[in-house]
């Protein structure tokens, strides 16, 4: 299968890659090219951003999650129909979980055979840039640098010495330099690019507005033209790859809701596939929302930013007071990080102290700085609805909240944390009755008796109800 696609990479994290990645999904798409966007690693926003630019889903791709084989799986399979599928890296590109670079977007590249496209940042710089790129195409092997993108240039001489240092000592083409921009259509925040969720507009009125402005940035400054020849000559990509989830799809004979709202959005799409693959039919819910909720055989509650939404969440008793109802009939409940932090007793901020659910007898406080980072491996400790004991578990995290009161002698944790601090140093996802909640996020494909087991206890937890 023939796939145009590309790798869109920077020297580190915060080098414009991502501004860079979405001004070209936004052109290519309003240039009518159907475009399938991936982001490398453990990352919502960037991905919700992509998956607008694109108006797609966008799926994540990662070494560390997915094997070989379900790496070209997810390309091939979420890049059917499509005209080009646009990957955009993580941190440097030679930057993994260890010195040799392992799960790195250059290791990637490597998996896919996918050709790599360098964004780096010439802030202050000349013709070291062209000793950097020689650097990336002779530090590892069997890596397709196929061109660079200079970003945050000076002005017009500033980008002609850069331009010629590279083609005098280098064979890479340069695809475009991209001046400094006064005003940042996207705003930052602590976890990176402001939530869609969260956006007001700024200057630009809406969010596809502001992706308008990057699109016309790339038109303008980038050769689309040379860009999509590279995606063309990608190699093409192996005929047999496995499914993404095993068997034939279940019916669908029980009810999941999950909590999807400004608040709570962090899900992978393949979360929520592999869920509805097992037997479930997903019920979107809210938190913000004083409608009440339907009646459903079991709960998924992602992560997110609970703590901007805090006093509303506080307020709406009504769904709180469903939601640990459902966790005391037995329920299966599932709660990633922010959702974690909404079944606590409370949540601490800079001004108040706000009271949530109620299901475990600890509270959150939110930090200025990260309190977990990074890849996680843990195992389960205790045979659970979710997960079996001894499991391993596969995931990440990345928050700014910590747990208080973590160290009570009647909390029961289920999984102990090999790589990660999770709720306490080495101990994750807080346990009772059928509710398991922690700050490790998980990706279905990289546990897959996750799906299956949420999807099997709803059933068993439906006929009890109906008993």
């Amino acid at each position: 299968m023939t796939i145009p696609r590309f790798i869109l990479a920077g020297l580190s994290g915060g080098t414009g890659k991502t501004i860079v990645s979405l001004g070209l999904a936004r052109a290519f798409h309003l240039r009518g090219l159907r475009v399938a966007p991936f982001k490398k690693g453990p990352d919502y926003i960037d991905a919700k951003w992509l998956g607008l630019a694109a108006d797609s889903v966008c799926s994540n791709l990662d070494p560390f999650f997915h094997t070989d084989s379900m790496l070209q799986s997810l390309l091939v399979h979420k890049s059917a129909g499509r005209d080009i599928s646009l990957i955009e890296g993580n941190r440097g590109l030679f930057d993994g979980k260890d010195r040799h670079g392992s799960c790195s977007t250059a290791e990637l590249a490597r998996k896919l055979d996918t050709p790599v496209i360098l964004t780096i940042d010439c802030t202050k710089m000349t013709r070291t840039v062209a000793a950097i790129v020689q650097g990336c195409v002779h530090f590892e092997q069997g890596l397709n640098l196929a061109g660079v993108i200079l970003n945050r240039t000076a002005g017009e001489r500033h980008r002609s010495v850069l331009k010629e240092s590279i083609e005098e000592h280098t064979d890479i083409p340069v695809l475009g330099m991209l001046p400094k921009l006064k005003d940042n259509p996207i705003p930052e925040r602590h976890m990176g690019l402001m939530s869609d969720q969260e956006y007001d507009g700024t200057d630009y009125g809406s969010e596809q507005k502001a992706l308008d402005a990057l699109a016309t940035m790339a038109e303008e400054w980038l050769d689309l033209e040379a860009i999509l020849k590279i995606a063309s000559a990608a190699p093409a990509t192996s005929q047999q790859v496995p499914q993404l989830f095993p068997g034939d799809p279940k019916p669908r004979n029980v009810r999941i809701g999950y909590v999807h709202d400004a608040a709570l959005w962090f899900y992978y799409p393949e979360n929520l596939e592999a869920l509805e693959h097992a037997g479930a039919e997903l019920v979107r819910l809210s938190l913000l929302s004083d409608e009440p909720w339907p009646e459903v055989d079991g709960l998924y509650i992602g992560g997110g930013f609970p703590e901007v939404f805090a006093d509303r969440i506080a307020k709406n008793r009504g769904v709180l007071d469903s939601l640990r109802h459902l966790s005391e009939a037995g329920a299966p409940v599932y709660a990633e990080c922010g959702g974690f932090m909404v079944l606590c007793d409370y949540l601490k901020t800079d001004d108040n102290t706000y009271p949530m659910a109620g299901v475990f007898p600890v509270g959150t406080t939110f930090c200025q700085r990260p309190q977990g980072l990074g890849y996680t491996e843990a195992v389960a400790v205790r045979d659970t609805v979710f997960f079996p004991e001894g499991g391993r578990v596969l995931g990440h995290e990345f928050h700014y909240s910590v747990c208080l009161d973590k160290e009570k002698e009647a909390l029961d944790y289920a999984m102990r944390m090999d790589r990660g601090k999770g709720v306490g140093i080495g101990w994750d996802g807080l346990h009772v009755n059928n509710t398991l909640a922690g700050y490790n996020h998980t990706h279905a494909l990289a546990v897959p008796e996750w799906a299956p087991r949420f999807v099997e206890a709803a059933k068993l937890f439906r006929e009890s109800r109906d008993l």
